[in-house]
C-alpha cells in the first residue's frame, strides 16, 4: 500500500466522519479545541501506519477508535494528576455511552447528536457571530480557512484568527458541551441556520478544487436541517431553510454534465431534477407559510427556488414574481450579493440594460472586489447587449478570480465563444 493511496483513503474517511469524531471527543473532553487536536492526531497516526499495516476494513471506525483512545489517555492523565483514580473508570464509561445515537435517540434526547451539540457549542454567545459561523464551518463542515474566507468575502488571515480566538474563548469560558434550552436555544438558532446555509452553499457550488459539487456537505446540511425542523416545528425559518436546501438539492444531477462540466440553470435538463426532493421542499415551504408569521430571508429564497421548480421548461418561469420576491429579500436582508442576484433576475424580467445599471453600481462595493460572479454577471449582460469584446474581458477576469477549476473552464469557454 503506497503512502499516496493510504492518504487518499484517510482523507475520504475524514471528510465523511471527521465532524462526528470531533463531536464525540468534544462530548468526552468538554473542550472543542482539544477535541479537534486529538482527532487530527488520529489522522496523522493513520498516515503513518496505513502504508505499512494496510488500510483497515472500516477506516472511519479506525480513526474514531484511535481518537477516542487518545482522549481516554488524556482523561486518565488528567484524573490521575488530580488523584481521583477511584472515580475515573465510572466517569469515562459514562462519557463513552451513546457515542453514535440513531435519529430517534437524537430527537428524544434534546438533540442528542454530537454534531448538533458541537454546532450549538460553536454558536455560544461568548463568541461573536462571525466567530461562531467560522468555527462551526471549520469543525462540522470540514472547510479550510480559505474556503470559509471566500464564503464570507473576507481575508484568510481574518478567518484564521477568528477560529483560533474562538477555540480559546470557549476553553476559557468552560462552555459546556450541551444543547441550550428555552430562550437560549431560540436566540442561538439564527446562527445555526446561517451555518447550515453556508455549509450547504459550499457543497452546492464549491469555491475551490476540481469538483463543481461537494455532495457530502449538501447532504450533511440538509440532514441537520431536517432534524432541526422536527425539533422546532413552530419556527418558520427552519422550514424555510429546509425548503430551500431540498429544492436546490433536487437539481444536483442536472447541474453537472459529462466530465463534470457545470451546467447553468437555464441549460439544465429539468427531467433530471429530483421530484421527490422538490415535493419535500414545497411541503416544507407550505409549513413555513401555514405558521402565519410571514417569510424570513430563507423562506423568501425558498419561494424563489420554488418558482424555478414549478416551471417545467425555462420559458414558463415567472420572472416577474421572482423579481418581486428579490425586492422583498433586498428590503429584509440587504447585501451586495443579494443585489447582484436581483440584477440577474431583472435582466430576465425587464431586460439586460436595466440589470446592467444595477451591476455597474455594485462595481465599487469593497465586498465584491474579488468576487468572481460580479464580472461573470456583467459579462453575461454585456453579451446580451451584443457588446462582445467587453463581455469577453469580463469573463476572462471572472475566470482569474475563481478558485474552482470547473468554473474557471466554463468562464474561459464563454470568453472564447465571444472571440
Amino acid at each position: 500500500m503506497s503512502a499516496s493511496d493510504a492518504g487518499r483513503v484517510a482523507e475520504a474517511a475524514w471528510r465523511m466522519e471527521g465532524a462526528r469524531i470531533i463531536g464525540a471527543l468534544a462530548r468526552m473532553l468538554r473542550d472543542v479545541g482539544l477535541a479537534e487536536e486529538l482527532a487530527q492526531d488520529a489522522m496523522v497516526n493513520a498516515l503513518e501506519r496505513w502504508p505499512a499495516d494496510g488500510i483497515p476494513d472500516n477506516p472511519a471506525a479506525w480513526l474514531m477508535a484511535v481518537a477516542k483512545n487518545r482522549a481516554l489517555d488524556h482523561l486518565r492523565h488528567q484524573k490521575m494528576a488530580q488523584s481521583k483514580q477511584a472515580a475515573l473508570t465510572y466517569e469515562i464509561e459514562t462519557q463513552l455511552q451513546d457515542a453514535a445515537p440513531d435519529l430517534d435517540a437524537m430527537l428524544d434526547d434534546d438533540i442528542g447528536d454530537d454534531l448538533l451539540r458541537l454546532m450549538f457549542v460553536a454558536c455560544h454567545p461568548v463568541l461573536s457571530t462571525e466567530a461562531r459561523v467560522a468555527l462551526t464551518l471549520r469543525l462540522l463542515g470540514g472547510l479550510t480557512t480559505d474556503e470559509i474566507a471566500r464564503a464570507f468575502l473576507v481575508s484568510e488571515p481574518t478567518i484564521a484568527q477568528r477560529i483560533v480566538r474562538a477555540k480559546r474563548a470557549l476553553a476559557e469560558a468552560r462552555v459546556p458541551f450541551a444543547v441550550p434550552q428555552g430562550e437560549q436555544l431560540v436566540a442561538r438558532l439564527a446562527s445555526v441556520l446561517q451555518v447550515l446555509y453556508l455549509i450547504f452553499n459550499e457543497g452546492y457550488a464549491a469555491t475551490t478544487g476540481r469538483d463543481w459539487l461537494r455532495p457530502q456537505l449538501c447532504e450533511e446540511a440538509l440532514r441537520l436541517g431536517r432534524i432541526l425542523a422536527e425539533l422546532m416545528p413552530a419556527e418558520p425559518e427552519v422550514h424555510g431553510l429546509v425548503a430551500l436546501m431540498e429544492i436546490q438539492s433536487s437539481r444536483a444531477r442536472a447541474r453537472v454534465g459529462p466530465g463534470g462540466v457545470p451546467v447553468l440553470l437555464l441549460d439544465q435538463d429539468r427531467s433530471r431534477w429530483d421530484q421527490l426532493l422538490i415535493r419535500r421542499g414545497l411541503a416544507a415551504l407550505e409549513r413555513a407559510t401555514q405558521l402565519g408569521q410571514g417569510y424570513g430571508p430563507y423562506a423568501l429564497q425558498a419561494a424563489i427556488a420554488a418558482c424555478h421548480a414549478r416551471a417545467v421548461v425555462p420559458e414558463q418561469t415567472d420572472w416577474h414574481r421572482i423579481a418581486a420576491l428579490y425586492d422583498a429579500l433586498a428590503q429584509l436582508a440587504p447585501s451586495p450579493i443579494v443585489e447582484l442576484n436581483r440584477a440577474v433576475v431583472l435582466s430576465m424580467a425587464y431586460g439586460a440594460a436595466a440589470a446592467l445599471e444595477v451591476v455597474d453600481r455594485l462595481a465599487s462595493e469593497p465586498a465584491l472586489k474579488n468576487y468572481h460572479l460580479l464580472p461573470s454577471v456583467r459579462g453575461d449582460l454585456l453579451a446580451k447587449l451584443e457588446r462582445y469584446a467587453e463581455a469577453r474581458i469580463e469573463f476572462e477576469r471572472a475566470a482569474q478570480l475563481t478558485s474552482n477549476e470547473r468554473e474557471r473552464d466554463l468562464l474561459l469557454a464563454r470568453a472564447r465563444a465571444l472571440a
